[in-house]
């Protein structure tokens, strides 16, 4: 088949879309497709083919609300004249789906969207987009979701759209399985009876680094390390958790508090050594869709607690790897964790390691049989051989 995913961006660019479109895209490259992902053009991108996967660059940026600026036009023509089999688009309110969603009609093969989640649809300046995107929906050959109980899905439902099916996120057996060769204890001046607290997310501002800052500052735990691993996001929360990871480490060694905070930007490799030497993943973020963080804790035998935010009670569920936080949601859909509360949490979590050792193992064990990309891209094929 010839494919075409697009994504507002790609390899390089490190995040969590990057990574579920990398994954899939490569795969279907070894099963024998020929896969092209359209993305936004970046200057440290050196090569336009990645592990067989073909890319097309434009320099766009914005969305239908915000507006949308750069090389519009060369998109359009590239969708109407590239005649592929499939196109699949990655997730709305970014230019790549919503330059594409406004001339479905004119693009050729059959269509499919991956809306993943629908982070705007309380947001009163995405009114007009979503009372447009009931048509929109209807008009693909089929809408993916990542939850089977999420915002997205249910406003699909709501508004009819009978073109409906869920894959769920996972992880990479290539990366979680191998035993990792980098001591990151070692690297990070952790030493080995540390109890390992690891954050991985990028510095949106909307990933509950503040929240996990205060969480484990403030549990009554002892000999433990916090490591916030995320990248740089122009704009974003990097400078203000940095300046907060070493005023906390002040007052530790003020108040001669066995503990450290380490924030940091990790290679993939490197944060992959991160998982699998963690005792404990806090994620107390505010707005996600599935997140991917949470398989790649399944697949690396660690137990984990989030926010309820997405579908990571949904993923509780499927799994057993983990547990909510006490949260609370305001009117923007926002996820916010009971710091005091979340606390005790960690807490019980800290003092019990067989509690740590069953969620451990369940998330293992379910990552194994449903959440592996291998199987999850061989869905994906089923589903594109399936509407041609």
């Amino acid at each position: 088949m010839k494919i075409l995913h697009t994504v507002e961006f790609y390899h390089p660019s490190v995040g969590g879309m990057q990574e579920v479109v990398k994954q899939l895209s490569e795969r279907l490259v070894r099963m024998g497709h020929d896969v092209t992902v359209a993305t936004t053009r970046l200057p440290e991108r050196i090569d336009k083919e990645y592990n067989g996967v073909k890319i097309v660059e434009f320099a766009i940026s914005g969305n239908l609300v915000r507006g949308m600026r750069g090389e519009i036009d060369e998109y359009r023509r590239f969708l109407k004249e590239s005649a592929f089999e499939v196109v699949s688009n990655f997730a709305a309110q970014q230019w790549a789906t919503d330059v594409a969603i406004t001339m479905l009609d004119e693009i050729p093969g059959r269509k499919v969207f991956i809306p993943t989640g629908f982070s705007g649809l309380y947001l009163p300046q995405f009114r007009d987009y979503f009372a447009a995107m009931k048509g929109w929906l209807r008009r693909y050959d089929m809408n993916v979701f990542l939850s089977n109980k999420y915002r997205d899905i249910n406003f699909a439902r709501d508004c009819g759209a009978a073109n409906i099916m869920v894959i769920p996120n996972g992880a990479s057996e290539d990366e979680f399985i191998p035993d990792s060769k980098i001591d990151i204890r070692a690297e990070l001046g952790i030493t080995d009876d540390s109890f390992l607290v690891l954050h991985v997310g990028s510095h949106t501002g909307l990933k509950g680094h503040a929240e996990a800052l205060r969480i484990f500052a403030g549990a009554r735990i002892d000999n433990a390390t916090l490591v916030i691993a995320a990248n740089n996001v122009p704009g974003g929360c990097g400078r203000s958790c940095r300046l907060r990871g070493t005023l906390y480490n002040i007052w530790f060694k003020r108040f001669d508090i066995k503990k450290q905070v380490i924030v940091t930007t990790l290679p993939r490799e490197e944060t992959v050594a991160a998982y699998k030497a963690a005792d404990l993943f806090l994620f107390p973020s505010q707005v996600e869709c599935s997140p991917l963080v949470l398989f790649e804790c399944m697949a690396s035998h660690t137990p984990f607690v989030s926010t309820d935010a997405g579908n990571a009670a949904e993923i509780v569920g499927w799994s057993g790897g983990g547990v909510i936080l006490p949260t609370r949601t305001d009117r923007k859909g926002y996820s916010h964790a009971d710091v005091a509360r979340s606390r005790r949490v960690v807490e019980g979590l800290w003092q019990d390691s067989g509690a740590r050792g069953r969620l451990a193992e369940g998330g293992f064990a379910a990552w194994q049989e449903r959440f592996c990309w291998g199987s999850l891209a061989r869905e994906y094929e089923g589903l594109y051989r399936n509407i041609l």
